[in-house]
Order: C-alpha cells, then sequence, then structure tokens
C-alpha cells in the first residue's frame, strides 16, 4: 500500500531578512501554499532531483518541496532531496540560507543561476510567476528546452499580478495547460507536454550611440527610462574618481546604461556596476561586452555596496528601486543612501534620480549631507548630496 506524508516547514519563523521588514510585508502568502499544495502529489513521485524551484521569494517553496517526504513501502523520499532552486534577487537568496538554517535545512538544496543546469532532466518546476512577461518567457523556454519531456511547471501567484498573458506566454512553449480554483486571492497554472525551448536571448536596442542588452525581467528592459535619462542629462562633465582604485559607482545597474555611458564619456575611467538582481547582473555585462568595455567596467551581482571597502569612492550615480520582491515600498532607498553614506569618502557626491512624490530629499541630507536639487521635469527629481 502506497502512502504519502507531507511534513510541512513551520512558515511563521521563516523571515525576509536582509531583505526589509516591516508591518504587511510577510516571508510566505496565499500564493506559496498554493503552488506547494497543487504539487504534492507530483513531488512525491519525481525522482531525487527531479524537483526544481524558480523565483522563490524567501525560501518557502524550497523548504517546502525539501521536507516532503515520501513512504512508499518503508522507502524514504523520492522527491525531496536534491532540489534545485534559483532566485533572482541576493538578498531572497540569503534570506533563504538564514531560513534554512533556521529550521534546520541548511545545506540540503543547490542555489543555481537560471541556467541549462538548473533545470536540465527536471520533473516537477514550482515556478513563482515573475510579473514581468518577457522573464516568463525567458524561464518558459528554458524548461521546454532542457527539463525532462515529462516535466510539469506549476507556476502560481497572486491574482492581482496575474494575467491572461501569462497563459499565452506558457502556451508558446507547451502544448497543455491548466488552471486552478481560486484560493485566498491565488491561482496556478500547471504546464505538460514542452515544445519550442529556447535560452533566454537579451533583447538588443541602441540608445543614444549605446548597444543596449536586457534579458527578461530587467527593469526598463532594453531602453531608456525617462528617469535616468534626466539622471544622465544631469551628471557634470567633470566627475571626481574614475580611477581603478576609485571608481566611478553605477549603483542598481538594471541594464547597465549608466556605466556604459559614464566608460563612453570618460575614456580610461573605470566604473563599477552593481545591482542584487542577477539578471540586472547578467543584461549589464551583456550590454558591457555589446560596447567592448569588459577592460574598465566591473560588473558585480551585490546587496547595495557591501563588497566596496568604507570611505573608499568618490562618485556614484543612483535611480533606487521601489520594489521589495512584489512588495512596493519606500524602505529600500534610506538603506541604500545609508550604504551609499559609508562607502563615500568625505567630499565625495551621491547623483540621485526619484521619483518627486517620495521627497528623498530631507532622508538624503540626514543619511549623507548637504543634498541640492539639480534637476526635475514633471515626475522626477535629480540631486547631488556631498558627503559632510
Amino acid at each position: 500500500m502506497s502512502t504519502a506524508r507531507l511534513v510541512l516547514v513551520d512558515f511563521d519563523v521563516l523571515r525576509r531578512w536582509p531583505d526589509v521588514e516591516a508591518p504587511g510585508l510577510v516571508a510566505v502568502d496565499a500564493a506559496d501554499r498554493l503552488i506547494l499544495d497543487e504539487s504534492a502529489d507530483l513531488r512525491v513521485a519525481a525522482e531525487a532531483g527531479g524537483v526544481v524551484v524558480i523565483n522563490d521569494a524567501y525560501g518557502a517553496l524550497t523548504l517546502g518541496a525539501l521536507t516532503l517526504g515520501a513512504l512508499t513501502m518503508g522507502a524514504a523520499d523520492a522527491g525531496a532531496r536534491g532540489v534545485r532552486t534559483h532566485i533572482d534577487a541576493l538578498t531572497g537568496e540569503r534570506a533563504l540560507e538564514a531560513n534554512a538554517a533556521r529550521v534546520g535545512l541548511a545545506g540540503t538544496y543547490q542555489a543555481l543561476p537560471l541556467s541549462p543546469e538548473l533545470v536540465s532532466g527536471a520533473r516537477v518546476v514550482l515556478l513563482r510567476l515573475p510579473r514581468s512577461l518577457d522573464a516568463l518567457r525567458d524561464i518558459a523556454g528554458l524548461i521546454a528546452a532542457h527539463a525532462d519531456p515529462s516535466v510539469v511547471v506549476v507556476a502560481g501567484g497572486r491574482l492581482k499580478h496575474m494575467s491572461l498573458s501569462m497563459n499565452a506566454v506558457l502556451s508558446e512553449h507547451f502544448g497543455q495547460l491548466d488552471i486552478s480554483h481560486a484560493r485566498q486571492k491565488s491561482r496556478v497554472l500547471i504546464a505538460r507536454a514542452p515544445r519550442e525551448g529556447r535560452d533566454p536571448v537579451p533583447a538588443a536596442a541602441r540608445v543614444d550611440g549605446l548597444k543596449v542588452r536586457a534579458f527578461g525581467g530587467a527593469f526598463a528592459g532594453a531602453r531608456l527610462d525617462i528617469g535616468t535619462r534626466l539622471l544622465l542629462d544631469s551628471l557634470p562633465h567633470e566627475l571626481p574618481g574614475g580611477t581603478h582604485d576609485d571608481p566611478f559607482i553605477d549603483l542598481a545597474c538594471g541594464t547597465g546604461i549608466v556605466g556604459a555611458w559614464l566608460a563612453n564619456r570618460h575614456p580610461g575611467a573605470h566604473v563599477y556596476s552593481c545591482d542584487q538582481s542577477a539578471v540586472a547582473v547578467a543584461s549589464t555585462q551583456a550590454t558591457i561586452r555589446a560596447n567592448g568595455l569588459e577592460d574598465r567596467v566591473t560588473v558585480v551581482r551585490d546587496d547595495m555596496l557591501r563588497a566596496r571597502p568604507s570611505g573608499s569612492v568618490s562618485s556614484v550615480a543612483l535611480n533606487p528601486p521601489f520594489h521589495s520582491a512584489a512588495a512596493v515600498t519606500d524602505l529600500i532607498a534610506p538603506r541604500m543612501f545609508s550604504d551609499v553614506a559609508r562607502v563615500l569618502r568625505p567630499g565625495g557626491r551621491l547623483w540621485c534620480v526619484w521619483n518627486s512624490g517620495l521627497r528623498y530629499r530631507p532622508l538624503l541630507e540626514r543619511e549623507i549631507g548637504p543634498t541640492q536639487q539639480v534637476a526635475r521635469n514633471a515626475k522626477f527629481t535629480v540631486t547631488v548630496s556631498t558627503r559632510r
């Protein structure tokens, strides 16, 4: 007689740390629970190493998959071991590490880039639906190209972040798509019969003479958003720094436009571009390669500027994000401003563009130093803050 036992993680102990934490910002939600529930039987039947998790937020899906034990005629767990996982945000990846240690599951999963190795031979894929259709297309194509032909993708999200266009994107790469009933304002899409697989290829465009590359999900895609345009137009012709030891910093680099622009405008200067998003770093690397700037632009995946020494740089450019996972929050920018203050030399400067309604100027004054407005349009403000 065959029986299955579902051993649940105590989701109440999971945290978002080191990402922002505040009332209303949760580490686990109803969509995570629904994905795990809808995939339970599939995971029991999967062979060891056959379960993959993509786009987990803070570890709920990965840890939930790891704690599924299959008991069949006394033989333990088929699909619970060897879970491979990919989280785009470095803070999410580190939250998973901390949460795994908290529940006694440290070292029981393999974190991988969004690559063929991640999904090769996968039988079951748990996918938290990305908000970007281009990101979903990249993920679906990768699974269809490299997973086992019998793979089943259980893709879920909150109804407010889902659209019928997601069904169409999944149907480009899978021959069968089933839709669950909604539960607690969440739903899952179950995709089978992979077809038309392909590895992700970045979108390509030319912006003001720069070749821009963007994988699905990178901020603004292969174009120059109006906030960054205003920032670039506001940067002075002469900037302090730009040496190998004191490079220009492109923080939250996105697709790498600012870093590439700085390197082009200042021949011989060195630039340090960083972002915590894996897809942003991949996009920036592709942009830098397309423009032949690899020898002068260093691209790093980092949580803000943690890898940089204190008091080590003179110029930072920043267009701060305002999303933490799916949540819109104004708590990210203050953490970034604090870390910029740490790495700036006395007299060093931060050029920052922000939505005018956010009123960041008092915060910039407090965290960094004297702050002046240098440009403003109908939506955005650019300021320069000098480290006191």
